[in-house]
């Protein structure tokens, strides 16, 4: 157990306990606990798949001030696992969005809402009005910024993530356990680890998550339970089990004494992109499998262009593609002409980024490689594929 995180507030009005009865009867919980919810500021980054859990989850419990950060907007694509939006919110800043949710389920809960990016020049002011920092962000530079920002300000930090089946929750706070970078010392290289955007994710894993993460933060804010210090709980939601993951401080690691350029760190800034073409490699952007199958069901232009083997092509190929060897590629040989992006594909997508680099090399604009390859294709869209 820790110390309770917040003071708690001024006495509960009666229908504040109405509201909140069935957990102030939980042993160890009581009023006490209740006002220490309702006086506890907690900011959330990210309004996405786990921040539209995280943040309603908090509201129910009696978060007192709720604070929403993220500059992104409603998608059709989004909705399946960003169960706080609907379609009346489509194109709708996902900030608003998500404080109309709360307000509708708890017009009493505090909403501040963040519509910006956050920085390593703005999120600590930002941080300044807050107990503790909630991060459901979906990239990597944003989790540095955010654990090196709770690390300086010394508040704890809970972060989560997900992707495909899998998930994960922890905490990092300095002073009472290891933080983000302990466990993960320096980001993946660009691409190593796809988005969900690119990987995909499972809609009902954002609420396992996304719960977890709020219960931390009751843990906390009340001092109940014990927090996930130390070690990491991993979901697999396929064989339906969990495990622990401990892991320890590293003695002899950099000490944070300042935030940096969080893009620059994890490889993916516009400089870097610039050095990688001077170096002679280009960028290949992925497209993921959905959105290559979403472009052929809307009819859009599109040339897929098969770079693998022909043995590997008798046995099963995309409809519609052409077959362009990655040999006869490299040797000069062009995809036929045509409408559209150029989308080249292999395998699982190794030998497609290679062939890609290579046709924009040649002066193609518009070219993608397929992430994860034909495998991945057959997975989302098996009606498309001749064997």
């Amino acid at each position: 157990m820790t110390e309770p995180l917040v003071e708690p507030g001024p006495a509960l009005p009666p229908a504040r306990l109405a509201r909140f009865s069935r957990q102030l009867m939980l042993p160890g919980f009581g009023e006490l606990a209740q006002r220490r919810l309702q006086a506890a500021r907690v900011l959330v980054v990210g309004a996405g798949g786990l921040g539209s859990a995280v943040v309603p989850a908090l509201a129910g419990s009696g978060v007192g001030t709720i604070g929403i950060a993220d500059f992104d907007t409603v998608e059709l694509s989004n909705l399946p696992r960003q169960l706080s939006h609907g379609v009346a919110d489509l194109g709708r800043s996902k900030v608003d969005s998500l404080a109309e949710t709360v307000a509708a389920s708890d017009p009493e809960c505090r909403v501040v809402r963040h519509h910006e990016r956050l920085t390593a020049a703005n999120l600590p002011g930002i941080l300044d009005d807050y107990d503790l920092v909630v991060d459901g962000s979906d990239n990597f530079p944003t989790r540095y910024l955010t654990n090196d920002a709770a690390h300086l300000a010394g508040k704890p930090l809970v972060w989560g993530a997900i992707l495909r089946y899998h998930g994960q929750v922890g905490i990092a706070w300095r002073g009472h356990g290891p933080g983000y970078r302990d466990l993960f010392p320096v980001p993946p290289a660009p691409g190593e680890v796809p988005s969900c955007e690119l990987g995909g994710v499972l809609p009902s894993l954002c609420l396992v998550i996304g719960a977890l993460m709020a219960t931390e933060v009751v843990k906390l804010v009340t001092g109940l339970g014990r927090p996930l210090l130390g070690r990491v709980l991993s979901y697999d939601a396929l064989s339906a089990r969990t495990r622990e993951i401990p892991y320890s401080v590293i003695a002899d690691a950099e000490e944070i004494t300042s935030l940096i350029d969080y893009e620059l760190f994890c490889g993916v800034d516009d400089a870097s992109a610039a050095d990688a073409a001077a170096d002679g490699t280009i960028a290949v952007a992925p497209i993921s499998a959905a959105e290559v199958l979403q472009r052929i069901r809307a009819d859009q232009p599109l040339r897929l262009v098969d770079v693998r083997e022909p043995s590997e092509a008798a046995l099963r190929r995309i409809d519609g593609s052409t077959l362009l060897p990655l040999a006869e590629l490299l040797g000069g040989a062009e995809p036929p002409p045509g409408d559209g992006p150029i989308v080249v594909y292999c395998e699982v997508g190794i030998r497609s980024q290679r062939a890609a680099r290579e046709l924009q090399r040649r002066g193609h604009a518009e070219v993608s490689s397929l992430d994860g390859g034909i495998e991945r294709f057959a997975a989302v869209a098996d009606d498309l594929i001749t064997r």
